[in-house]
Formats: C-alpha cells, sequence, structure tokens
C-alpha cells in the first residue's frame, strides 16, 4: 500500500526548550567533559591536532597542488626567466618525504589522543550499560513480584531468563574464549 507524497513518516523534533532536564543535564555534562580534554592536552598534542586539521583539509590540497605545479613548471622549464633550481626532482622528493614522515608523525599523535579519549568513553558506555543492565533485571523481578501477588499470569520460563543478572566476567570470559579457538 502506498502513502500520498505529503504525508510525514515521522514527527518534527522536539523544540530545544522541551527537552528533558536529564538530557539538558547530560549534554552540558559532555560539554565539560570535552573541554576538559583540552585543557589537559599539552601544547604539543595542540600543535599536531591543529597539524592534522589542516593537513587534512582541502586548503592543504589545493596548496600542494600550486606548489608542486610551480615547482615543477619552473623546473621544466616553462617559466622564462626563471631558472632551473631541482632538474632532477631531487630536492621536491626529499622535501616531500620529509614533509610525509613528520605528517604522519603529527597524525599518529593526533590519533593516538583521540583513541585514549575513545578508551574512556567506551569505559564510562560500558559501565552505564551494566547498571542499565542490572537496573532493568531489578525491575523485571519487582514487576514479576507485583504481578504474581496481583495475579496476573506470568510466562515463568521467559520471565526467569530475563531476569537472570548478568555476570560481565563470565561474559568477558566467554568471549575471550570465541577469540582462543580458530574458527
Amino acid at each position: 500500500m502506498s502513502r500520498p507524497a505529503n504525508e510525514k513518516l515521522t514527527y518534527p523534533p522536539p523544540a530545544a526548550e522541551d527537552m528533558g532536564l536529564v538530557l539538558r543535564r547530560n549534554i552540558e555534562a559532555m560539554r565539560a567533559q570535552r573541554a576538559r580534554e583540552e585543557a589537559q592536552a599539552g601544547i604539543g598534542e595542540r600543535i599536531a591536532e591543529r597539524i592534522t586539521a589542516f593537513t587534512g583539509s582541502l586548503t592543504f590540497v589545493y596548496l600542494h597542488v600550486a606548489l608542486v605545479s610551480a615547482w615543477v613548471a619552473v623546473n621544466l622549464g616553462f617559466v622564462p626567466g626563471v631558472e632551473r633550481f631541482d632538474p632532477t626532482f631531487v630536492i621536491l622528493a626529499t622535501v616531500a618525504s620529509v614533509e610525509a614522515i613528520f605528517l604522519s608523525t603529527f597524525v599518529l599523535i593526533s590519533q593516538n589522543r583521540n583513541a585514549a579519549i575513545g578508551e574512556k568513553r567506551a569505559a564510562l558506555d560500558l559501565q552505564i550499560n551494566l547498571l542499565a543492565e542490572y537496573e532493568i533485571t531489578q525491575l523485571v523481578k519487582m514487576t514479576t513480584a507485583l504481578a504474581e501477588k496481583a495475579g496476573v499470569e506470568v510466562e515463568r520460563p521467559k520471565i526467569d531468563e530475563i531476569s537472570r543478572e548478568v555476570a560481565p566476567e563470565a561474559v568477558l570470559e566467554e568471549l575471550a574464549q570465541d577469540e582462543r579457538e580458530p574458527p
């Protein structure tokens, strides 16, 4: 069954003032954390981050296209009145190689910093997920007890399964076992 073209499939997002207080608090906590991470970055990390940001831009590409084109044009003799200074392009190759070494180092510094931040966020995410799992399990147990007290029929096998508490250590051990076994 097809829908009319003018029919909306989703609701518009809520206005910013309609956001819940908890959501607004969480957003502010994330902003504050980012600000702390930026403040903790050393001068070398900040420089590496800025260099990485610039070298990952189209401006950097355009600048290199212009510089290399000019270099090649001069050294092939296409620019009258300008003497060739690198007719074998050895200097250009050396400059490009040294630049590549430094740029890759700056990129690695930025990636290492971002990976460390990502690991912290992943650990926080895991902690929140484990807490949510525990809280949901407790809610299932409490709801089941209330339902039974009220005389509501409960599908026992399903409820027993989802009301079992999860032991993160057991899950991690099982995952590690899967990694150790050859496919």
